[in-house]
This record gives C-alpha cells, sequence and structure tokens, in this order.
C-alpha cells in the first residue's frame, strides 16, 4: 500500500523534528512541558507543513491516554459525542487525548461541547489550527489551553529534512542518487517554509530521475520544473494575507521601496489584483496625506491603469505607485484630525450648530435668527473673515495640527499671515 514519503519519514521524537527550535530545543518551555509527563491542553498554530501533527503525535506517543484523532474538516458533533461516550470505560481508563487538526473549521457550537470534559481533565485537548487561534477559537477553549506557535521552516532546516529524506529513498529502493549543484537547495527553498511540499517534490524527483539500473540523477532544470510555481504561503482570507497587507503598508509608511515592491509582488503573486489597489489608495491617503495632497490623484491613476490592463502587466503602474507612495514625505495629520472628531462624536461632544451658519433659505428664517450675522468670506481680503465655525461647546477645539513637512509648513506660514493681518491670535 502506497504511503506519503512525508508519512513514512516523519520524526519519532523531538530531536528529529525540524525547524521549531524557539519552543522544542532543549529547556524551551513546550519541550519542558513535553518532557514533564503532565500534559496541558495545547492549541499548535502555524502553517501547513512545520511539525504541529508530528510533534501532536510525540505527545500521544508519551501518555498512558487512549489517543483519538479527528479532523475538524470532516467530523461532526456525532464524533465528538461518541468520544466522550469512551469517558469513565475500558475504552478509555485515563481519560482521552483528542487531537483535533484544523479546529478552526468547528463551529462556535462544536467547540463548547468540549468545554466541560477538557475542564475536568477528562479529555486533555491538543488542536492545531493554521489561522490565528484568537480569531478562529472559541475564547473559553483559549482560556483553557496554551497556545504556541508553530514558524515557517528556514530553507536551512528545509534542506536538512530533504538530504534526510534523499537518504531513506535511497535505503528504500537500493539506489544511488546524485544530484546537479543547487538542485537540492532549489528544492528547500522553493518549499516555502513546508515540509510537505518538499518531501512531495523530492518523492516526485525519484521516481523521474531513475534509470531503471540502481541510479537516480536530479538535475537543477527538473528540480525548478516540480516547484515552478512558488510554495508562498498565500490565503486571500486566512492570516498570511492579512500579515502581507500588513508588512505591504507598514514599509510604505517607512519609506522603504524596496520592501514595498517585495511584499506587492507577494500578493500579485498570489494572483490577488484588488487588495494592494485599494490599500495603496489608503497609503495615499492616510500616511502620505497632506504632505503630497497629490499622492492620492497619482495612486488613482495608477490604480486605474493596473485594472485596464489586468495581470500580469498591472505589476507595472503598482509597482511604480508603491515606489512612489514609500519616497514621498509623509504626514498622517489628516487621519488624525478626523479621528479625534469622531472620538468627541462618540463621547458625545457635539453641541448645537451656530445660528449665523444655519440655513437661512426658506421663509421665516430670520425670524428664528438663521444666518443673520453670516459673514461671507470671499467679501474680505485673503477671503478670511474671522468668525466661529465649531458649537460653542467645542469653539477652543483643535483637532487639526500642521505636519512639519514643506506643503503643510507652506500653508501654515500662509494662514498664520492671513489671520495675523485679520487680528487672530494664531493660526
Amino acid at each position: 500500500m502506497y504511503r506519503p514519503l512525508a508519512d513514512a519519514i516523519r520524526p519519532q521524537t523531538l530531536e528529529d523534528v525540524f525547524g521549531q527550535d524557539h519552543i522544542l530545543a532543549p529547556g524551551a518551555m513546550l519541550r519542558r512541558i513535553i518532557e514533564s509527563g503532565s500534559i496541558p491542553n495545547l492549541i499548535f498554530y502555524g502553517p501547513s507543513g512545520v511539525g504541529k501533527t508530528t510533534v501532536a503525535n510525540i505527545i500521544a506517543n508519551r501518555t498512558k491516554r487512549k489517543l483519538c484523532k479527528l479532523n475538524a474538516t470532516t467530523a461532526s458533533s456525532q464524533d465528538i459525542r461518541d468520544i466522550v461516550a469512551q469517558l469513565g470505560t475500558m475504552m478509555a481508563p485515563n481519560g482521552i487525548l483528542l487531537y483535533l487538526d484544523e479546529i478552526q473549521y468547528f463551529n462556535k457550537k462544536q467547540q463548547q461541547s468540549l468545554l466541560e470534559h477538557i475542564e475536568n481533565g477528562n479529555i486533555t485537548l491538543i488542536a492545531s489550527t493554521t489561522e490565528n487561534p484568537y480569531f478562529y477559537i472559541y475564547n473559553a477553549i483559549l482560556s483553557r489551553s496554551t497556545v504556541f506557535e508553530f514558524k515557517p521552516i528556514t530553507p536551512e532546516g528545509a534542506l536538512q529534512a530533504v538530504q534526510r529524506a534523499k537518504s531513506y529513498l535511497e535505503q528504500r529502493d537500493g539506489v544511488t542518487c546524485t544530484a546537479e549543484e543547487g538542485a537540492w537547495e532549489h528544492v528547500a527553498t522553493a518549499c516555502g517554509g513546508d515540509l510537505r511540499k518538499a518531501m512531495n517534490a523530492v518523492e516526485v524527483l525519484f521516481s523521474t530521475g531513475n534509470d531503471g539500473n540502481g541510479s537516480v540523477h536530479i538535475t537543477l532544470d527538473d528540480a525548478k520544473a516540480i516547484t515552478q510555481k512558488s510554495a508562498m504561503r498565500y490565503d486571500r482570507d486566512g492570516d498570511s494575507h492579512y500579515d502581507i497587507l500588513s508588512a505591504f503598508q507598514k514599509s510604505i509608511r517607512g519609506s522603504d521601496p524596496n520592501a514595498a515592491v517585495h511584499y506587492l509582488a507577494r500578493l500579485l503573486e498570489g494572483g490577488d489584483l484588488a487588495s494592494p489597489t485599494r490599500r495603496l489608495l489608503v497609503i495615499a491617503a492616510e500616511d502620505v496625506g497632506l504632505a503630497y495632497p497629490q499622492a492620492i490623484a497619482v495612486v488613482k491613476a495608477c490604480v486605474d491603469a493596473a485594472f485596464q490592463l489586468g495581470l500580469p502587466e498591472a505589476r507595472i503602474p503598482l509597482a511604480e505607485a508603491a515606489i512612489f507612495l514609500a519616497t514621498c514625505p509623509k504626514s498622517n495629520s489628516g487621519i488624525c484630525a478626523i479621528d479625534a472628531a469622531m472620538k468627541d462624536l462618540k463621547h458625545g461632544k457635539t453641541g448645537d450648530i451656530p445660528a449665523h451658519l444655519k440655513d437661512c433659505h426658506y421663509g421665516g428664517a430670520a425670524k428664528l435668527g438663521r444666518g443673520l450675522t453670516y459673514q461671507y468670506a470671499h467679501d474680505f481680503p485673503n477671503h478670511y473673515v474671522q468668525q466661529q465655525y465649531l458649537p460653542d461647546e467645542l469653539k477652543d477645539v483643535i483637532y487639526y495640527e500642521y505636519g512639519p513637512n514643506k506643503t503643510e509648513q507652506a500653508a501654515k506660514r500662509y494662514w498664520d499671515a492671513v489671520k495675523g493681518s485679520a487680528g487672530e491670535d494664531g493660526p
């Protein structure tokens, strides 16, 4: 019966697990928990192919509890009830260790059905998820569990696993394998930190590179062909999507054009055109803002061009927009002003609109005192006249602070001069 290579060489000890030294190295917290033999409820969070299931299996082998495995993509509430029914019977005299893979696919009710049993210790839960547990897992489960994050495997760690797989296949098949320079390194890099992908690639390369005479030769071209589509992690509805978008905006905000095009490339490689275009428009308003007010018009032109062109050509105007924004002067004075105003509104700070600003284009407005003392700014020098615009309760509030950039400081100097000549103190 066929057994995938990734399963055949799955590590049986913690020493053989690659790339998770931050939690599994001697002295690390998860390692100490496992070695203590007293296993609490655990949640393993991280991308696919980085060892979550492997570590869960190692833990299960160290306990005297009955091991039950469920995958939340296919399991039902009845499956949970069947497991619970074993408690207190000869089938599970010491309780149950439940490994629940992809727990994010369980709805709230299904997750809640586990609460009583993990709280009293009859069931020890080890759950794994590729999504952020703080978004997808019920709070009551989280509060009773310890979360450990598994990291993507580095190319160096992946190369060790690839070499181990190569040795295993040589011994299993009784062959000798040679490889062109850089072939295995390419597989290790192109797997994107997912060892399962790397193992699949090694297995295919072995089967296609066998000459039938006890030799296997792996070429760099074959390695590139089997991994021609980057294994970069990207899910438009998952954590990686928002992580990349976050890094994209923060790189532009931090004025790093190299990082900006890197994260843009990752978004476009995932076939996502809508997300980066929307984010570029947000950045033009939020991060460049009034330091270069024309930025949003420039970016809008690039975005329109990108949608007309479509991928792959859309990458060109979008790259120009990203580099342009990254190298623009920055100001967040606009967003700070509107957020401060909205904060006051949420706290009930509004006040009545001054009577001279209220609509007066109807019969009887004058009797209500509407617009009687309003002064039309265009009738005055520099199109400015001093009068109160904010409600009385907020008349001294300042929401907008001029940014230190050239554009806003030029505006500040202009209005300081205009308002000063009108006899008003300050901007």
